[in-house]
C-alpha cells in the first residue's frame, strides 16, 4: 500500500464469482456483511445500509447495496443469474484493499475474484 500522505483516498473494486446464491438473495446477509465489513476495516457506517432489488434484465437481476460511510461509502451489486458480486469501497481513511477482498470471498463463499485498486489525489 502507498503511504497515505501520498494520496486522498482508496478505490477498490472486488468482482466476486461463483458465489453463493442464497447468501446473494438474503437482505439480511448482505446488511450483516456490510456490518461485519466496517468494523473490520474500523469505517463507521453512516445511517442504514439500504439494499434494493431489481432488474427487468434477467443478466442484472438481483440487490444493489449502498452504505454511507463517514469517509465515503461502500457499495455492491449481486447479480444473481451469473452469481457475481461487484463491490466497490472508497474511502479517504486507509484501509487494506486486499482484507476487503479476502472477507468478501469467505463471507460469500467465491470460488473466485478479482481487485482493481485505485489510489485517488
Amino acid at each position: 500500500m502507498s503511504d497515505s500522505t501520498e494520496y486522498w483516498g482508496i478505490s477498490s473494486s472486488i468482482d466476486l464469482y461463483e458465489c453463493d446464491l442464497e447468501l446473494m438473495q438474503n437482505a439480511d446477509a448482505i446488511r450483516e456483511f456490510v456490518k461485519i465489513l466496517c468494523d473490520r476495516i474500523k469505517m463507521r457506517r453512516y445511517g442504514d445500509t439500504q439494499v434494493v432489488h431489481f432488474g427487468d434484465d434477467p443478466r442484472v437481476t438481483g440487490f444493489s447495496m449502498t452504505q454511507l460511510i463517514e469517509t465515503s461509502r461502500i457499495s455492491a451489486h449481486f447479480a444473481e443469474a451469473s452469481c457475481a458480486i461487484y463491490l466497490d469501497v472508497f474511502s479517504c481513511a486507509p484501509y487494506e484493499p486486499e482484507e476487503v477482498a479476502r472477507f468478501a470471498v469467505a463471507y460469500f463463499k467465491a470460488a473466485t475474484y478479482n481487485i482493481n485498486v485505485v489510489y485517488r489525489k
